[in-house]
């Protein structure tokens, strides 16, 4: 862990900072078999049967920004960490922590979008609580869910890539960035004249679809903070594995790119909501595109690498000019608040 004696705003980036406290002070103490696998959801028993479950906290600043809101963010953010444990998501919970004085109108806007959205993955919100704080006390609104996911056994080595081999596909289900240049457009309300939008979806029901063609899903994780360069960086290391990134098959939106380059973002490490990593057979991945491709938060579907045995425990990205840098982990904190 860092020598700081305070938090910093780092510490919430999803990279190498927030490891390091997870890793100091809440695995040191909360330690045991499920927490200790750190995966996106607990892979719980239950009488015989397998769960999946998971819980999040959303203080995205602006609570609204194009393609979205904290309350369509709350809801995909859950949905989603269950899909990519390979479970089916059933049950959610959602608690609010309110200012005083925050507008009543946005309050039903926000809960509004969660019923339609939770609606649209085929989940319900079954408990919540509601806290209200004094003025000053809370940025206008804070939103924490709780998801539970139906788990096949079949599925379990998914969120822990226990089946990685040299030779499986990596692949991306779309552009990258749209999410963190949505939201840094609209906090710091940019005159960029590039449609960029949110990326936020529920992204079950095509990763259901996916898992239903092919019983050779290696991994998934949705690449939220700390970008698709984090999630890449984490897979190396934890298994002593090569990962090579091609640049050219790296599907990124024009209008992210301009944005990234004009204010010197990586796109590798810019916040996603709707994009889910998956290692593949080679065997699959043709059938894999094919059928992401059938969904609307898959047209732009990639294979974008590979796993190797070359440099073990490193992740590389190909230049498309040719030469070659090192994919790391997160250092300090690129986009805060940013979920």
């Amino acid at each position: 862990m860092s020598k700081t004696k305070t938090i910093l705003l780092g510490h919430g980036s999803g990279g190498k900072l927030s490891h390091d406290l997870i890793d100091s002070i809440f695995v040191k103490y909360f330690d045991n078999e499920y927490l200790r696998q750190q995966t996106d959801s607990a892979i719980l028993n239950a009488e015989g049967k397998k769960l999946a479950y998971t819980t999040d906290s959303f203080v995205v600043d602006p609570i609204f920004f194009p393609g979205g809101n904290i309350g369509k963010l709350a809801i995909a953010g859950t949905v989603n960490d269950l899909a990519v444990s390979g479970a089916i998501p059933k049950y959610l919970s959602c608690g609010f922590i309110i200012e005083e004085g925050f507008s009543l109108k946005d309050l039903e806007t926000i809960v509004k979008t969660m019923a339609e959205e939770a609606k649209k993955a085929g989940v319900i919100i079954v408990t919540g609580d509601t806290k209200v704080v004094d003025r000053g006390k809370c940025d206008k609104v804070y939103i924490n869910t709780s998801g539970i996911g139906l788990l096949e056994e079949k599925y379990t080595g998914i969120s822990t890539a226990q089946n990685l081999q040299a030779g499986d596909k990596i692949i991306i289900n779309g552009s990258i960035g749209d999410h963190g240049m949505a939201v840094m457009a609209a906090r710091n309300e940019l005159n960029i004249t590039a449609e960029i939008e949110s990326d936020c979806a529920c992204l079950n029901s095509m990763i259901k679809g996916v898992l239903d063609i092919s019983e050779n899903i290696r991994f998934m994780r949705d690449a939220t903070r700390g970008g698709i360069g984090t999630v890449l960086s984490e897979l190396a290391k934890s298994h002593n594995v090569g990962i090579h990134i091609q640049e050219e098959y790296l599907p990124v939106n024009e209008g992210v790119r301009g944005m990234c380059e004009l204010l010197g973002f990586d796109p590798l490490y810019v916040a996603n909501e709707g994009k889910v990593i998956m290692v593949v057979a080679s065997t699959d991945a043709d059938k894999v595109i094919k059928e992401l491709h059938k969904s609307e938060y898959g047209k732009q579907a990639a294979v974008i690498g590979e796993v190797s045995d070359d440099h073990p425990g490193s992740s590389w990205l190909e230049t498309s000019v040719g030469g070659k840098r090192i994919i790391d982990m997160l250092s300090g904190q690129q986009l805060p608040r940013i979920c």
